[in-house]
């Protein structure tokens, strides 16, 4: 069994997140939460899960001592009296997995909440793990984090010709590799229930886009086109499309409607224009040009011709994501011209000039929000390996989970 390493678990408070885009949860506002294993063989890694949903929730200070208990009944041990609740909790893996919870107030051991998961895969273990707390944090009224139940979809190299796609729960610890052979990069997911995602297949002569219904394994091709094809943003009915291509040379940002099969060219600069993000109820996009001689966030109307610059700090802003108005982007910060370079991750907006830091060590890559924009995942790479982090702009912690050493070359999620 693959165990769950933490390598940073951290209360993480970053002073530099922009107030005026976060609401700073109080330490003492948060339920303090201690877990009980009742099951007949403690499971290391699902208590490692559990501390973790609970800690980037930024809902509760949970207890991280491990401990064995009995999952009926309503004792609690005394130990756990300063606590608010006590989570009881059995997991069985005979036949597929099976994962109990009773929620428990401290004080007098009634039970609040109770509930049971089941699932044929052992693998997909941590799912059962991240519903529960999701449905805890539910009927403790706290605003939701169902964002901790999504798949991540990301593709990595396995050799400079062949790429791999594979599905994933947030912390890594479950994975599925569900493309295999060729070049296969760029996934997006295509619909806010993640049935299926598009991705860009190199296996022909033109860079052709593909949607993969993961449920059926139905794929369809989408588009194509000469020197690039990259699905960057769907719009939020799934009706309309951001690409960036090349048919002339040079990459443009379209938008494709799927349903008339009509692209409009929205860019038309005589240099690199890539990574286009709705924002602004989708009447607008931030995107990646070189227009100023290096790679900055711009913004434009979608049927407009007006480009406005979005951020006015560094000078090698290559990557961003957006969420209504809020903007993530990633920013070079040294110039090693033979060694690893520093790329840190800023938070600015679509009506502010304002930046604030998010990161400050290593280099950061692949910001995405979450789906209801409250957290950042992101890729990060230092000295002693790469991590997937995430960052709650609302309670200001992260956490990092280590993943393996290949090189991992777009993620969504």
């Amino acid at each position: 069994m693959r165990y769950l390493l933490f390598v940073l678990v951290t209360l993480n408070f970053l002073s530099a997140v922009d107030a005026t885009l976060t609401i700073e949860k109080d330490v003492e506002q948060r339920t303090r939460i201690a877990l009980e294993d009742g099951s007949a063989f403690p499971n290391e890694q699902l208590f490692n899960i559990l501390l973790s949903d609970f800690k980037i929730s930024g809902h509760f200070l949970v207890d991280e001592t491990p401990r064995k208990g009995v999952f009926d009944g309503g004792v609690i041990d005394p130990a756990l009296k300063s606590q608010e609740y006590v989570l009881k909790y059995t997991m069985s893996q005979t036949q597929g997995t099976k994962l109990s919870i009773r929620l428990l107030t401290a004080s007098d051991g009634k039970e609040f909440f109770k509930k049971s998961y089941a699932i044929s895969s052992a693998a997909k273990m941590p799912f059962l793990a991240h519903k529960a707390v999701s449905d805890i944090n539910k009927v403790l009224r706290y605003p939701s984090i169902d964002w901790i139940n999504r798949y991540v979809v990301f593709s990595r190299y396995l050799t400079p010709k062949r790429s791999e796609i594979v599905l994933a729960d947030y912390t890594f610890t479950y994975e599925k590799t569900i493309i295999r052979g060729g070049l296969n990069l760029f996934p997006k997911w295509a619909d806010r229930n993640q049935r299926s995602f598009y991705y860009t297949s190199y296996r022909g002569l033109i860079p052709t886009l593909y949607r993969l219904n993961i449920y059926n394994g139905a794929r369809s091709k989408v588009a194509s086109s000469e020197g690039m094809m990259v699905c960057s943003d769907v719009s939020m009915d799934g009706r309309r499309l951001l690409l960036t291509m090349a048919p002339q040379g040079q990459p443009d940002i379209y938008e494709l409607n799927l349903a008339t099969g009509e692209k409009t060219k929205i860019t038309h600069f005589n240099g690199i224009d890539v990574n286009g993000k709705y924002v602004d109820d989708e009447g607008r996009m931030v995107f990646v040009s070189n227009r100023l001689g290096y790679a900055n966030i711009f913004m434009k109307d979608i049927r407009g011709s007006a480009v406005s610059q979005v951020v006015y700090h560094g000078r090698n802003n290559n990557a961003c994501d957006a969420y209504g108005e809020k903007i993530v982007y990633t920013s070079r910060e040294s110039s090693s011209a033979f060694g690893h370079n520093t790329f840190n991750l800023y938070l600015t907006s679509t009506n502010s000039t304002v930046t604030r830091p998010l990161t400050t060590t290593g280099s950061n890559q692949f910001p995405r929000f979450s789906s209801d924009g409250s957290v950042i995942l992101y890729i990060k790479q230092t000295e002693s390996g790469s991590s997937v982090g995430y960052i709650n702009l609302q309670s200001k912690q992260s956490l990092l989970f280590p993943i393996n050493g290949r090189k991992i070359q777009a993620i969504d999620w």
